[in-house]
């Protein structure tokens, strides 16, 4: 593999993986019947509306998936997110059990 393919396979990996995170997230809100654009905008006021999550909700059946919030908190950290995770961290301490 010569360096540009090697340069666009880690970006295609990257770009699948963020996929899956917003994926997560979209699902993490379904799961505790909370609008992810407007958690997302709660994080990001500056930015409009996501389309990466429209895209998400509008192509993807939803998961049987039980999604802890300590775990999309800390994938959303890995991808620099911290805005998000703070926002879905603040959302989750008004959960009855502790970060579930």
């Amino acid at each position: 593999m010569d360096q540009k393919s090697i340069t666009e396979y880690i970006i295609q990996k990257y770009q699948e993986d963020e996929q899956v995170m917003i994926q997560l997230f979209v699902q993490w809100c379904q799961n505790h019947d909370i609008d992810p654009f407007s958690l997302y905008q709660k994080a990001y006021p500056a930015q409009g509306p996501n389309e990466a999550i429209k895209t998400i909700i509008e192509n993807n059946e939803p998961m049987d998936l039980d999604i802890e919030s300590s775990t999309l908190i800390e994938v959303l950290q890995l991808f620099g997110n911290d805005d998000l995770a703070f926002v879905v961290s603040e959302e989750a301490q008004k959960f009855p059990t502790d970060l579930n």
